[in-house]
């Protein structure tokens, strides 16, 4: 755990005292956030090794509160240091605002999403904070809702396409996550839309959030919150269409999809930048064992897609499109290829009975699902669907 703590608070220490005091630091925490990352997944050893998955980690939530707080704490401080202020230049404000996104989208990303898959409701909506707050409060939804359900499939608006350029995946994911995300939570209410809805949150939210940026430092603030907004959520794109590239899951004889398996996410073994991405970068297992903690994620290169190079280089080659698809389009084909004889190991902590007969039945579990970080829902409770203990309808056919 101390290797999480390490990596993830020092830039948000250079960042904190960038934006007070200026000086070098706009520039320590930029280069931190880039080249420093960089070198230090050539120079550090790969790892591949695993912890015990039954370990405990009592420090896994602190540290994910405590990086919490630091997002909110940048995010203001970039707001104020707009309004007029002797202490930094322009182009210091400028490096503070590119060193903050970084941040936004490397760092309170993945802490967030380990936020909202917790099954305690005010560390649920502590992650939902952290993405409203960058005006994409729906990915908690979406994430949830849609693309661990359907992940590899074409229901999935978050799965890039084989061959699907990255500029043309962030067009098609943002509108359709929106909309995907938003019928799943209305769905799951009975067609309502209420002031419980999520969704009131996250645009009432962002809402006053942008109101309050323009009280502080006026257009200027305004424009601030949408530059890191836009930001982040292309890093958080990014993350999607990078770890899932190309990667689907095959239909059965019976014509449901395959269950989600070590083959359905890129990965990558770099040390340094696991630990600032809070181990994202071993998705596989991520999406196998949703419910596991990130320090005991596991890597397996045998059984899983392992990325070329490290994540953020490969964030880098995403945008050359040509260059991208060189690069991975054989990989993908390598793996689509491959015959699948297992299946990983799906234990009762990671599927609950509960799911499993509900799924059969084509019904939805009416209370938060046990062992699981999948939860139905934190805020409302869930009314069984019309056809539920009947036969599954044709586009309810996902996963669990």
């Amino acid at each position: 755990m101390l290797r999480f703590a390490i990596v993830t608070l020092a830039p948000a220490i250079c960042l904190i005292v960038a934006a007070l005091s200026g000086g070098i630091w706009p520039w320590i925490a930029v280069i931190y956030l880039t080249g420093f990352i960089f070198v230090m997944d050539r120079l550090l050893p790969t790892d591949s090794g695993n912890v015990d998955p039954g370990s405990e980690f009592p420090a896994t939530d602190p540290l994910l509160i405590a990086l919490a707080t630091l997002h909110v704490v940048i995010a203001m401080l970039c707001i104020v240091t707009v309004a007029p202020s002797p202490a930094l230049s322009f182009g210091q404000k400028a490096l503070v605002a590119i060193g903050a996104g970084l941040f936004f989208g490397q760092i309170s990303h993945p802490a967030a999403h380990e936020l909202i898959h917790r099954k305690k409701r005010w560390l649920h909506n502590l992650g939902r904070v952290i993405y409203t707050s960058l005006l994409v409060g729906h990915h908690a939804s979406a994430h949830l809702r849609v693309h661990h359900v359907h992940v590899g499939r074409e229901d999935d608006p978050n799965s890039p396409r084989p061959g699907e350029g990255f500029y043309r995946y962030v067009l098609r994911a943002s509108q359709q996550s929106f909309l995907a995300g938003l019928s799943a939570e209305t769905r799951l209410r009975g067609g309502r839309v209420t002031v419980s809805h999520p969704y009131v949150l996250y645009i009432g939210g962002g809402l006053g959030l942008a109101v309050l940026s323009a009280w502080i430092a006026g257009a200027p603030g305004l424009l601030m919150l949408l530059f890191l907004s836009l930001y982040a959520q292309l890093q958080i794109l990014m993350s999607d269409y990078v770890q899932h590239y190309g990667l689907q899951r095959q239909l059965l004889p019976d014509g449901a999809p395959e269950p989600v398996g070590p083959q359905h996410s890129w990965n990558a073994p770099h040390w340094f930048s696991a630990s600032l991405m809070l181990n994202a970068p071993r998705h596989s297992d991520h999406h196998v064992s949703p419910a596991r903690p990130y320090p005991a994620l596991q890597l397996d290169p045998k059984m899983m897609p392992m990325l070329p190079y490290p994540v953020p280089l490969m964030a880098g080659l995403a945008l050359f499109p040509p260059r991208w698809r060189k690069i991975m389009d054989p990989r993908c084909g390598q793996w689509r290829a491959r015959p699948w004889t297992t299946r990983p190991d799906v234990t009762a902590a990671d599927i609950s009975p509960e799911v499993l007969a509900a799924a059969k039945s084509g019904g939805i579990p009416g209370t938060p699902l046990p062992n699981s970080d999948h939860e139905v829902d934190v805020d409302t409770p869930i009314r069984q669907p019309a056809n539920a203990g009947g036969k599954p309808k044709r586009n309810e056919r996902g996963g669990v």
